[in-house]
Formats: structure tokens, C-alpha cells, sequence
């Protein structure tokens, strides 16, 4: 398991939306702020992951607890290196070993997928579980936990019969995908870099439930 720690510089939030996250490698992770409900945020390998920190933050400004899962692709897309003050949270990519020994992540209360690439949303809805982020999200469908895919996939790619179907089937079992008009808009082919800024980190979150009060 990857262990980092996530650090934001202090910012406007609507100059975090746009922010970008920094990993350091750690030998100990600080627990997530926030006694809430907790959030599994699951980031692809595509443009908008280096920025999933203004998620995480937005997350747990709103009451979530906050861990982070990263497809093997994801993990390139990390910065590892940074400041040395922050707060933490954990980021996994594999399965726990066996012989690892260690308590087993708890069951997410809800999960956002962001960004989510052409490839993992395929592979979701086909039911492939090759991955540890595939299988976290996978049991969640499955278990009726409220899941959250916010797409970033290039229009030509959006065409395709395979993944208008995998929305579908997705959206099907009760997942939101952001996906179409008065949402999230795929980009032209070549175009992501000038569309990163714009991905819409809040409407994720706002889609979930509304964190319950903790006693």
C-alpha cells in the first residue's frame, strides 16, 4: 500500500478548486480531519489528478473523512515531492497483502470516481475487477453505497457504442455519472490541458448525499 501525505497551500476555495495536490512519501499518515461519514476518493490516470486535492478538500470542509485510492496509471500523475506541513491522508493503489497482517480499510460510506477515464469506466461496467480501485468501486455498486463517476474523456472517445453503453449500464444501477448536457462536457480530442481548470470538482461532491450529522 502507498502511504503519502497531502498538502495544500492556503487559498481562496475558489482558487483551491482549481489547485493542485502534492504526495509526499511518509512513513506515517496523519488521520483524515473530520469525525463524519467517510469518503472513498477514487482517481484515475488522467489530466485533472495531480488537482484531486481541492476535492479532498472541498470533502472535508463539507463533515467527509477522507481516504484516497489511485489506479495504477494514477499513481505517475502524483506529485512526490512537497512542503513538509500539511495534513494527511492515506492513498492506496494495491490489494493489502496477506501476510501484511493490519486492520482492513473500513467500508466507504460513499465514493466519488475522478477523474474517471474512458478505461475504468469500461472496465466497471463490463464488471472487470483487475484492480484494486476497480474492485473498491465494483463492491460499492454492489453493496448500494452511493457512487459518484465524473468523467474525463475526450468527445471521440465519448462516441463510442462501448461507452455510451457503459454509462448506461452504469447509470442502470444507480450510479451518477456526470456525464452530458448541464453537466460535464467531454473535450475535444488534443484539448484537455485547456479544460483542467474547469473540471467540476463541487458538482462530484454535490451529488453525494449530504453528510449526517456524528454525535
Amino acid at each position: 500500500m502507498l502511504r503519502f501525505t497531502v498538502y495544500l497551500a492556503e487559498m481562496a476555495e475558489s482558487t483551491l478548486i482549481g489547485g493542485g495536490l502534492t504526495l509526499v512519501a511518509t512513513g506515517i499518515v496523519q488521520d483524515a480531519p473530520g469525525a463524519g461519514k467517510l469518503l472513498c476518493v477514487v482517481v484515475c490516470g488522467a489530466g485533472p489528478a495531480p488537482r484531486v486535492g481541492a476535492l479532498i478538500g472541498l470533502a472535508q470542509a463539507a463533515g467527509w473523512s477522507v481516504r484516497v485510492v489511485a489506479t495504477p496509471s494514477a499513481v505517475g500523475f502524483l506529485d512526490t515531492a512537497g512542503p513538509s506541513a500539511g495534513y494527511g491522508v492515506d492513498v492506496r493503489s494495491e490489494f493489502r497483502a496477506a501476510a501484511g497482517g493490519g486492520p482492513r480499510s473500513p467500508h466507504a460510506d460513499a465514493v466519488i470516481v475522478a477523474p474517471a477515464t474512458y478505461n475504468t469506466i469500461n472496465k466497471l461496467a463490463a464488471g472487470v475487477n483487475d484492480t484494486y480501485a476497480l474492485n473498491v468501486v465494483a463492491e460499492a455498486i454492489g453493496r448500494g453505497t452511493p457512487v459518484v463517476v465524473l468523467p474525463f474523456v475526450n468527445a471521440a472517445l465519448a462516441a463510442r457504442r462501448p461507452f455510451v453503453a457503459a454509462v448506461e449500464s452504469l447509470r442502470s444501477e444507480g450510479v451518477r455519472v456526470l456525464l452530458g448536457p448541464g453537466q460535464w462536457q467531454p473535450h475535444e480530442p488534443g484539448s484537455g490541458d485547456r479544460h483542467l481548470a474547469a473540471f467540476p470538482w463541487r458538482a462530484a461532491l454535490a451529488a453525494l448525499p449530504a453528510v449526517p450529522d456524528v454525535a
